[in-house]
């Protein structure tokens, strides 16, 4: 560990998410990863004890002993997870945030995967400074989004559950795994995505819109097949490892780190 790092201020940040589970130490300070991220499998079906276990793993890899900020893929309120897209349905209404850190033995911070993407956006990424309203969405497995105003996360805004086209959540029309399920070519799946996107427009005006995600790694594939909007789209500055920054940052907060 350089001089640098043993001074730095530094949280565990785990990432879950319908296929995966990474996870990494976080720089809090900077956003910066101070390692190259492990990536495990989400366990299938993903149980609070099997999707624990993953946690645990993470953990005892990085031979971590401070506090913890976890992502996970639903409504999170008071650390309790109110929905279930994409995980097994064991953690509707379950007290997530005590069940993981239980199993972790360490202080443990849940929130929201797309509200932690869009926490570590507006902090050190593509919304850093920026006014107004900034919207960003995750496309991965499902739709995450986060809600931003004038530099204030509004929390579990969950617009990738708009119903949408042909009476279907709208990740079920054009998430990266509906992509990836149809075998779409990149102008098909440009043309559903800016379907959605000029819904939320109507709906909300955003000032900024920032895409991370997985597929956000190919932003110049339909970035700019976007059109017929008011406001600039961007791709994620912090691309796959947000949601790991963001927990990092929000547990930082809670346990007094920073």
């Amino acid at each position: 560990m350089t001089e640098q790092t043993a001074s730095a201020k530094i949280v565990l940040g785990i990432d879950i998410g319908g296929t995966g589970i990474k996870g990494a130490p976080v720089n809090v300070e900077t956003g910066e990863l101070l390692c190259e991220r492990v990536r495990i499998d989400t366990p299938q079906p993903a149980t609070p004890e099997a999707v624990g276990a993953v946690v645990k793993q993470l953990v005892d890899q990085f031979n971590w002993q401070g506090p913890i900020g976890c992502t996970f893929p639903a409504i999170v309120h008071n650390g309790v997870t109110l929905s279930a897209a994409n995980v097994d349905a064991s953690w509707l209404n379950a007290p997530a945030q005590d069940i993981l850190s239980q199993v972790t033995g360490l202080p443990l911070k849940l929130i929201n995967d797309a509200d932690a993407a869009g926490l570590a956006e507006g902090i050190f990424g593509a919304a850093k400074g920026k006014a107004g309203k900034v919207l960003v969405i995750t496309l991965g497995t499902g739709i995450g989004s986060a809600l931003i105003v004038d530099g204030k996360l509004i929390s579990n805004t969950e617009f990738g559950h708009l119903i949408f086209k042909n009476n279907e959540i709208a990740e079920k029309y054009c998430s990266g795994k509906v992509k990836d399920d149809l075998n779409l070519k990149w102008k098909e799946y440009s043309q559903r995505l800016n379907e959605y996107v000029q819904h939320l427009q109507l709906l909300l005006s955003p000032d900024l819109l920032i895409i991370g995600g997985g597929i956000s790694k190919k932003h110049e594939k339909f970035i700019p097949e976007l059109t017929d909007l008011r406001f600039p789209v961007v791709p994620a500055e912090l691309k796959n490892d947000a949601g790991i920054v963001g927990a990092a940052l929000e547990a930082a907060r809670e346990f007094g780190v920073l």
